[in-house]
Order: C-alpha cells, then structure tokens, then sequence
C-alpha cells in the first residue's frame, strides 16, 4: 500500500519515529517474556487495567491514591468520582469491543462514550440526548484538561469519518503510530459533550490489544501519560495539533514513553508477584 493510500504508514518514517517504535516492542517483549506472565498473566491484566483507569481520570482531574480507586465502590458522589468511574468502566468495557473496532469504529466510540456517561448521570441532568452521538453544532463541550479551539461540528463528522476509514481500511503503520493518531485525533476533536480525554484513552488502549502488539492489556499507556504530567501530556498533544512533522513526531514519541512506563508498571508488578508481596 503507497503512502497516498496509508497515509500513516508515512508518519512511521519522522525522525525518531522508528526508534520510538523499536524501543516499545522491545521493551513489551520483555514483560512478555517476564516469568511471572507464564501463569499469572490474568492477575497483570487485571491489575494493568485498574492502574491504566486511575491513570487517565488523572489527566481528567481526578488524580486518586491507587489504593482509592481500588477500595471505592460508590462513584456517583460528586464529579471526581464519577470520572473515577467512568474511567473504569472504559477500561472494562475495552476488551468486549475489540472484534468490532476494525468494522466499525464509530460504533466502538459511541459505545465508549455511552459508558463513560453510564446510566444515571445523564438523565439526571437532563442531556441524556447528546451521549453516545458526536455532538451538533452549538452544543458545549466539558473537556477539562484541553482548551484548545473546538473544530466545529461539520469539521468534526468529515474526520470523524476519515479516521474511521483509515481504521476499517488498516496499513502497514506500527501499532505506535495508528493508536498515537487514534488517541491525538479524537482528543483534538472532541466529538462528544463530555469525557473525550477518557475515550480518546481508551480507543488507544483497543488499538494496541487489537494490533498484537499488547493482546493481553499488560501495557497501561495511561500509566505513562500520567507519569510524564499534565504539562508534558498537553504539550506533546500541542504537536499533533500543529500538524507539523516535528510535532506529530513529538506526539507519537510521547505516546511511547507512556507504553514503555506502563510496561515498568506491569514489571514491578510481576516483581511483586514473585516476590509474593502483591
């Protein structure tokens, strides 16, 4: 497939690129490897997926104690919590949408965004119209961490429709590049009236399972972002917006320093386990 047709696959040849690509395979194929994965794979899933959630309700402003998030059942108090939640949820509900990510994209989002926003919230505060549907023109938009100029509703359906093209019709880019690009887009869109960093998160957690690159969910990109900070999150993301090549090369070696400090979260928890402190 030339470049014109994927046109991804070209993002894979900035500068610095390929080495971002070469160290997060190298270092995913460590953990892989790692003992302890042999036959406890699902307790690291399991555990990957709840550090992933405290992770991105983090960027969302909700930045919990671990323990927090583990001990809370009740996430329909007030607005911390119900990001706490809505975090979790996508992580949950991540795994059973992978078989319809690559025929149907939208269809993913939308499910994602219908989650997040669960059952009560939204008929509670009367707007249970906007969830699950890209927003129309006019309708606000509640994305706490970005505040950067919203494309309008007309621009957001044309790429909308773009990338979800681009995913239905796959490519030779690296699963790096296509979940930094899934992940970049959606937050510059901001197709939803709320939680789009979330989603956005999450459709980049379902691209690098479903590439086979993470096929068991042991490498918690939203560790990493946390990790690195708002500030670094937010200029990074700067990048992608510009469309520069040296900012769309920035972005996507972000994006992988966050795979490759999720894989060091999923080692010290394979460490733990075989130490038999966790």
């Amino acid at each position: 497939m030339s470049s014109a047709s994927d046109p991804l696959a070209a993002l894979g040849s900035l500068p610095g690129v390929a080495e971002s690509v070469d160290s997060v395979r190298k270092a995913v194929d460590r953990v892989y490897g790692h003992r302890v994965m042999r036959r406890r794979s699902g307790e690291i899933t399991s555990e990957a997926a709840l550090r992933g959630a405290r992770g991105s309700a983090a960027l969302s402003g909700a930045d919990w104690a671990l323990e927090e998030v583990r001990r809370r059942t009740d996430f329909g108090a007030e607005d911390e919590a119900r990001t706490v939640g809505a975090a979790l949820r996508l992580t949950a509900e991540a795994g059973q949408l992978l078989s319809i990510w690559r025929q149907s994209p939208m269809r993913v989002l939308a499910r994602l965004h219908l989650v997040a926003c669960g059952a009560a919230a939204p008929a509670a505060e009367g707007t249970a119209d906007v969830v699950g549907r890209p927003r129309l023109a006019g309708e606000p938009v509640d994305e706490p961490l970005v505040d950067l100029p919203l494309p309008d509703a007309e621009e957001v359906a044309g790429r909308l429709d773009g990338l979800s093209r681009l995913v239905i019709a796959g490519g030779s880019a690296p699963a790096l590049v296509t979940a930094a690009v899934v992940h970049g887009e959606l937050l510059a869109l901001r197709p939803f009236a709320s939680y789009n960093g979330l989603v956005a998160r999450t459709a980049e957690r379902i691209v690098l399972i479903n590439s086979g690159l993470d096929p068991k969910a042991i490498c918690p990109a939203e560790v990493g972002h946390a990790e690195q900070g708002a500030e670094a999150y937010l200029k990074a993301f700067e990048g992608y917006v510009s469309g520069t090549a040296e900012g769309m090369a920035e972005w996507i070696g972000h994006c992988g320093r966050s795979i490759e400090l999720g894989v060091r979260e999923s080692t010290a928890v394979c460490e733990a386990l075989q130490r038999g402190a966790a």
